[in-house]
């Protein structure tokens, strides 16, 4: 019996998403709830499970094609078995006045299919896909099996000696230039929607970026004192982010407008801390949200961070993980950051960045001394948060993990 597997609803507000990746091919065996599908939304990729077992009997849309909510996109028929001949391609795929695919297409083609992730390595490091050994299930290629094929092919064999100069009097040989080749990507749903609300931001609010220093030796000796415990009790590694999250949870309780929202002519505050981490995932940044923030202790904080994390590395993150969120904190210390005016995430009014942290020379008590410091920059719509009030908050979090304490008796 033919089953026809259909887009499920993908969240609140979103109609449609892009086939990036089929993960069953025709004549391919199916389980029940198996994913047959990676779906790409503007905010995160979703798997499209088949309800029933059986063998995929065809693809009635291609890689790339947007699809929306409730639309059939495959055929999988029930209880049949595995090998069986695989049917002819979907009507909608072999239109007659369908486009040749271009020569890079061709490139990017090979046996099996590539997710986008993986589709951007190839282009980036230039290697050709179908000489990589693939580890994923299936034997799909992964972005780490791309990255490991660059790396050898960068540690190739040694170039020849040049040739010794040719005397004066002879010709000057002519020397050919190497090929220049360019790539044309289509962007990724997410990449457009990324794209679209940065310049949103820009074009709509009134950015302006407000910066301090902060030392980061309190709480450096604070986590080198209690790391060991804190593992041991909670299981999970005590980073900095919860410090940075519990100081912003005090600023945004003094100055409730870098907590708040305009809609309209409207200004909507907030009497909870939804706070929003970017993560880097492999399609872009997404910034899932630490829900009631202020009410949550350092390990729960750090827990919280850490999943987001992992299932934004697998591409497991959930519509729901991304809703919402009163105040933005981005870390791109972590890429090497020294300094930087973060966007603010619509329709948040502020976003605090983070930076690496670096050993400076600073003055304590008429001294000069060496002190780990990290530049804070805090970016706020002007239209909302005057100089004063941003200013104030990140003086707060910059106290605040100066001297930890503050966070603990609320100071």
């Amino acid at each position: 019996m033919a089953t026809e597997i259909k887009v499920p609803v993908l969240g609140e507000s979103v109609t449609e998403g892009t086939i990036a990746e089929w993960l069953k091919q025709p004549g391919e065996a199916v389980a029940a709830d198996e994913p047959i599908a990676s779906l790409e939304t503007d905010k995160v990729a979703v798997d499209v499970p088949s309800p029933v077992a059986g063998v995929m009997s065809q693809h009635v849309v291609a890689v790339g094609d947007t699809v929306e909510v409730g639309a059939v996109i495959a055929i999988i028929e029930e209880g049949a078995t595995a090998g069986a001949a695989a049917p002819a391609p979907a009507p909608a795929a072999a239109k007659a006045d369908t486009p040749a695919p271009a020569a890079s297409e061709e490139l990017l083609t090979p046996a099996q299919t590539m997710s986008p992730a993986v589709r951007r390595a190839v282009l980036e490091h230039g290697v050709d896909p179908s000489t990589i050994k693939g580890t994923g299930k299936d034997g799909r290629l992964t972005k780490e099996d791309v990255l490991a094929a660059a790396e050898a092919k960068a540690k190739g064999p040694a170039p020849a000696p040049a040739p010794a100069p040719a005397p004066a009097s002879a010709a000057p040989a002519t020397t050919s230039s190497g090929a220049r080749g360019e790539e044309r990507v289509k962007m990724t749903r997410m990449r457009q929607t990324i794209a679209k609300r940065l310049k949103s931001a820009q074009d709509n609010a009134a950015l302006l970026t407000t910066f301090n220093d902060c030392d980061m030796s309190a709480v450096m000796e604070a986590r080198d004192k209690y790391k060991d415990l804190f593992a041991k009790k909670h299981d999970i590694r005590l980073g900095f982010m919860g410090f940075f999250a519990k100081a912003a949870c005090l600023a945004l309780k003094d100055v409730p407008s870098v907590n708040a929202y305009i809609d309209g002519d409207e200004i909507i505050y907030h009497d909870y801390v939804d706070i929003s981490v970017a993560v880097s995932a492999p399609n872009g940044l997404v910034v899932p949200v630490i829900r009631d923030a202020d009410k949550k202790g350092f390990a729960r904080i750090e827990q919280d961070i850490a999943d987001f994390g992992k299932r934004a590395k697998e591409g497991t993150l959930k519509m729901e993980d991304m809703t919402g969120g009163t105040f933005t904190i981005s870390n791109g210390g972590v890429f090497g950051s020294l300094m930087s005016t973060p966007i603010i995430n619509p329709p948040q009014s502020a976003v605090l960045g983070l930076h690496r942290i670096e050993d400076r020379p600073v003055v304590r008590n008429g001294e000069i001394v060496i002190r780990p410091m990290m530049y804070l920059a805090l970016s706020y719509d002007h239209r909302l948060i005057d100089g004063r009030e941003a200013v104030t908050a990140l003086k707060i979090i910059k106290e605040a993990i100066e001297d930890p304490t503050r966070m603990l008796i609320d100071l």
